[in-house]
Order: C-alpha cells, then structure tokens, then sequence
C-alpha cells in the first residue's frame, strides 16, 4: 500500500473513532507507537496522519484552538457526510435531495478559484425521523466526472460524499465559517420554521491536496440540535 494511503487509513480511522465518540473532548489519543503498532505503519506516518487531523481541528496540539460542529452533543464529521456522523449519535434522520443542477457562474469561479465557471448544484434537506428538518445544505461542486453525470444519473446510493469520491476528488484541507443569520422566507418554509427564526449557518470549502476546488457547501443547521464547540490546546 502506498505511503500516501496508509497515512490517509490511519486518519480515517481515528476520524471516524473521534466522530463517534470512542475519543472525546479532551481525552488523548494513544501515542506513536501504539497507533504504528495497531495500524502496522511506521512511527513517520502516523506522525504524518496525525498532522492531518490537526489541520482537519480533530485534534489540537499544545498551545492549538481547534473547533468543531456537534449534534446532540456528538461530534459531526462533514468529510465523511454529516448524515452518516449524526447517524452515530444514534438519531435516525431522512435526506431529501432537493436539487441537482448545472450552474454556469464566472463570479464563483472567480470567487473558489476553479478550472472552470460550470458547476453542480446539489441541495439537501435533513429531518429527524418524524420530527421537523434540522438542516438544509446547498453545496456547489465541479462539473466533472461522476458529478457532472449526477444530474441525469443521481447521485452514487444517494450519497454526495460517494459521488465526490467516485469523481476521483479527495477532499485534503477546508476552511470554515459559523455566524447566525434570520431564515429568509423560503428557507423557513423549507425547514417548516417562522420566517426570520435565528438558524446556525456554516460555509465550508474543501480542496485536494494540490489546491483544486472539491466543494462549498452552506449549511443551515437548526441551533436547538447542533451546537459549535471549542478546544483550546492540550495539558502537556
């Protein structure tokens, strides 16, 4: 297996044990040598994998602040679906596909630096089962591959996450912002809310690891379920 995959498995799978609460907020991770001998990979690539999710704010070394989404108090990973995350805390929730879509925007590819102004529109919404939506995400990707052939054919079982992947992207960095905003008239239909009802919002933009735009995604998230939560650094 090639360096580069075995650093992205050992990533992958303390994500996902951090996503679903086998470690939480504060307690540390095993060292070097423990995850190298479980994971049977050197001391260089768990270091390596560790990094990343640093950068990803899974993790926060000495003096770091790192934040993240949660839901119902369980930590969300949007890297790999926030159904799939949410569905860990043990809530069972729907998703809608509301739209998927060409969308031709000079200004977004000047905006997200991509190759091309022709993108994918695809917007969700999520409800609990039997209860109100608690979020509706628009996100914005390249017109290629797999993703570009989603507005006939559908996304990869249902999956926006499947179909990035079978494009061939891999999202490496992100960035993100959280404020609050008032739910304009339509969204609030959407989410079965009165107009002007305070909504968390969230933007995020993940690229590969060679800087090619993957995805923006926004995120309406319903406050009375998700909540965002800050980590300031480690004892040593």
């Amino acid at each position: 297996m090639p360096v580069s995959s075995k650093r992205r498995l050992v990533a992958d799978a303390l994500r996902d044990a951090i996503a679903t609460g086998r470690y939480r907020a504060g307690e540390r991770l095993p060292g070097e040598h423990d995850l190298a001998a479980r994971y049977e990979v050197s001391r260089g690539t768990v270091r390596a994998a560790l990094a990343d999710l640093a950068d990803d704010e899974y993790i926060s070394t000495h003096g770091g602040v790192g934040s993240v989404v949660t839901f119902d108090g369980a930590t969300l990973d949007p890297r790999g679906g926030w159904a799939r995350s949410i569905a860990a805390s043990g809530t069972e929730v729907t998703t809608r596909i509301l739209r998927i879509e060409r969308l031709d925007s000079p200004d977004l590819q000047a905006e997200l630096d991509a190759a091309t102004p022709v993108f994918v529109a695809v917007d969700r919404i999520r409800a609990v089962t039997g209860e109100r939506p608690v979020s509706l995400e628009r996100s914005i990707l390249p017109h290629v591959g797999r993703l570009a052939s989603a507005i006939i054919e559908g996304l990869v079982d249902d999956s926006l996450t499947a179909t990035i992947a079978e494009a061939g992207l891999i999202p490496s960095s992100a960035e993100q912002w959280i404020d609050v905003v008032p739910l304009d008239t339509n969204d609030a239909r959407l989410l079965e809310r009165a107009d002007g009802t305070p909504f968390l919002r969230s933007r995020r933009v993940s690229r590969t690891a060679e800087g090619v735009f993957v995805e923006r995604v926004d995120s309406l998230l319903d406050p009375d379920r998700f909540r965002l939560h800050m980590r300031f650094g480690t004892a040593p």
